[in-house]
């Protein structure tokens, strides 16, 4: 439990960091008194969350092969497994991004953006997507530096970011009047950052890379891509769900979708402990994994949902005692406001059931079945998200959009956490066979 609560709270001040900028941001924008300002941000970060869910796919491969190259103790190979997988994200990121910018004007109408909010969207969208692959390269740096055990300096990488774009964020919006246009200033400059302390400490610090030959490069590729492509396959799955979550809202105006803003941005910043557990835990279990530890394997997990639980519990109780005061701060009107508080007074215990997901899903990455955590993420994001929202839309209107969104979680939460137990049984009994023979 202690090795769990330090890498989650150590990641989590960071994650905390970075995502509370982003509400500060939205917070900047929304003082402009426009909410087809705020609804713009909420339709580009939509867009945007593809990319940044495919960049997380891509590290959660890399953290998987370099700790458990660490735990059997082959720290040449590790390196060599770092070079890879830059390099690899480093080019797959630069492609998305080239293939995105002429397909922009159709995504963000598909999404419900209409009128001047859309042409907010895209301009905002244009301005930051040439920093993704920034963003993508210094989040994988981040998750060597935890793959190594160095949580301290994983979090340095994130809260160096945050603190870039906390400074620069007024002064681009408001010191130098630029809006819309300064708020995504900041986050490129924030980006440039994050990847220069991330690649301080990888190469500096740990010495963590080594430049893969042909044949290293090649043998590389496979596993990469076994664990990354199912990865990938369950991050994009997120923003698949939140997409219809902003069309559905969408059809209620721009009030309703700057208050879904308002949200997106709320449960980054009330959950971060469970995306940093998420992204703890893989580490642990793959290095324990490397050493053939099979009973802290279990032990970890129980561990994490007993975190997952007391965090979620002492969340929802804070957001229900501050929904209200938080749309009032955010400047939401009518239904904007409703949805807001609404979320905060019940929607927010569903997240008891995606922090088990989120856990399930870190340990089916780090053990070699990382198509369990790509069935149940796309269910969960698909079965869980669009009938719900669909009957919540047609029988209670907005609100109904978002009890939806909450409801559906409930069955995959309990099923991955089952599966998972029972995973970890096999790989005990097929490990004691093995012995046996």
């Amino acid at each position: 439990m202690r090795h769990v609560v330090t890498m989650t709270a150590t990641s989590s001040i960071g994650l905390i960091a970075v995502f509370l900028v982003d509400v500060l941001n939205l917070f900047y924008i929304s003082q402009l008194g426009q909410q087809e300002l705020a609804a713009a941000i909420g339709y580009a970060s939509t867009l945007l969350f593809f990319h940044t869910s495919i960049a997380i796919g891509l590290t959660i491969a890399a953290t998987a092969l370099v700790s458990r190259a660490i735990g059997a103790g082959g720290l040449a190979a590790a390196k060599q497994l770092a070079g890879t997988a830059l390099l690899i994200i480093g080019a797959l990121s630069l492609l998305l991004t080239l293939l995105t910018y002429p397909l922009m004007p159709a995504l963000l109408q598909m999404l419900g953006a209409q009128g001047e909010t859309a042409r907010l969207a895209q301009r905002f969208c244009a301005m930051v997507l040439p920093s993704i692959p920034l963003l993508a390269l210094g989040m994988c740096l981040s998750a060597l530096l935890r793959a190594v055990g160095d949580a301290k300096r994983a979090m340095y990488v994130t809260l160096g970011a945050a603190a870039a774009t906390a400074v620069l964020d007024p002064l681009f919006i408001f010191g130098f009047g630029l809006g819309l246009d300064g708020a995504a200033y900041a986050n490129i400059c924030a980006r440039m950052v994050l990847i220069s302390i991330g690649l301080h400490g990888v190469f500096t610090i740990h010495h963590l890379y080594a430049r893969p030959s042909r044949t290293a490069f090649m043998q590389g590729l496979k596993p990469f891509f076994a664990i990354g492509i199912p990865a990938i396959l369950t991050q994009v799955a997120t923003p698949v769900g939140n997409a219809a979550v902003t069309a559905a809202i969408a059809k209620y105006g721009d009030n309703a979708v700057a208050g879904w803003a308002v949200v997106g941005r709320l449960i980054p910043v009330a959950f971060a402990g469970l995306f940093a557990l998420s992204g703890a835990v893989g580490p642990i279990l793959g290095q324990n994994l490397g050493a053939k530890r099979y009973d802290r394997l279990r032990s970890t997990m129980r561990d994490s949902l007993k975190f997952t639980l007391i965090y979620v519990c002492v969340m929802w109780a804070l957001l229900a005692l501050a929904g209200s005061h938080i749309a009032s701060a955010f400047g939401a009107l009518d239904l904007g406001r409703e949805i807001i508080v609404f979320f905060c007074l019940f929607v927010a215990g569903s997240f008891l059931f995606n922090g088990c997901l989120f856990v399930a899903n870190a340990a089916f990455n780090n053990l070699g079945y990382p198509l369990y955590s790509t069935m149940l993420n796309w269910g969960r994001s698909t079965l869980g998200v669009i009938p719900f929202v669909w009957l919540g839309s047609h029988w209670y209107g907005a609100i109904g959009v978002l009890a939806g969104y909450g409801l559906g979680v409930v069955f995959f939460g309990v099923a991955g956490v089952w599966l998972c137990f029972h995973v970890l049984g096999k790989l005990e009994r097929d490990a004691a066979a093995a012995a046996a023979a």
